[in-house]
């Protein structure tokens, strides 16, 4: 998988139900033990609820839900549906029920889940996580502005620049692009900028 999405944030969102109180927290999380945590962070507060109903997706290892003491196939599982039809991995998403003391029944429950689910992926945001080569370009003076102008036309993002005898550039660029990048630097320099890609890593996508 070259691109992922993920939650951009932690996030709470809720609402009622014929009573019953459908409270959705989502976050962020990379492996299962965070995802762990989480869900024991929530459980923990919330330990006088009725249910904590509980869905996570990783790419390190597919994906986990519980239906928290409801039906089976009424809780969890549709938690987990708003993940995958988000597209959304390294996500995890808890529910808590508080109930009011009117039966839902399976429809019931299965839409109430769904909505506490999709209102807390929708307020933490979903993040494209785009796979990326991260580099470092040396260049004379002489050359920055140059070089330094065709970052952002390449859709390069710069971390940092130091300046001593010459400037150093470090920026990351997704990596489909790199060898493009690679070409406009030289052609912009007359090969005189010396880029080396010292690595892989997941940036932000702008979609």
């Amino acid at each position: 998988m070259m691109d992922y999405y993920t939650l951009k944030t932690e996030s709470q969102a809720e609402f009622t139900e014929k009573k019953s109180r459908f409270i959705g927290f989502a976050r962020p999380v990379s492996t299962q033990r965070e995802a762990r945590d989480f869900i024991e962070r929530i459980s923990k507060e919330h330990w006088d609820a009725r249910h904590n109903v509980f869905a996570y997706r990783l790419r390190e290892g597919g994906a986990r839900y519980s239906d928290g003491g409801e039906p089976a196939g009424t809780a969890g599982l549709p938690v987990l549906s708003v993940l995958e039809k988000s597209g959304i991995t390294d996500g995890c998403v808890v529910v808590t029920r508080y109930f009011g003391g009117v039966l839902l029944g399976a429809s019931g429950l299965i839409r109430a889940y769904s909505h506490a689910a999709g209102l807390a992926v929708g307020a933490a945001g979903i993040a494209h996580m785009r796979l990326c080569a991260e580099c470092a370009l040396t260049c004379d003076y002489s050359d920055y502005g140059r070089a330094s102008a065709v970052l952002p036309e390449k859709s390069a993002a710069v971390d940092d620049v130091t300046y001593t005898d010459v400037v150093n550039i470090k920026f990351h660029i997704p990596i489909d692009l790199a060898d493009d990048i690679t070409r406009a630097l030289a052609d912009a320099t007359n090969g005189r900028a010396a880029l080396t890609v010292t690595g892989e890593g997941y940036y932000l996508g702008t979609s």
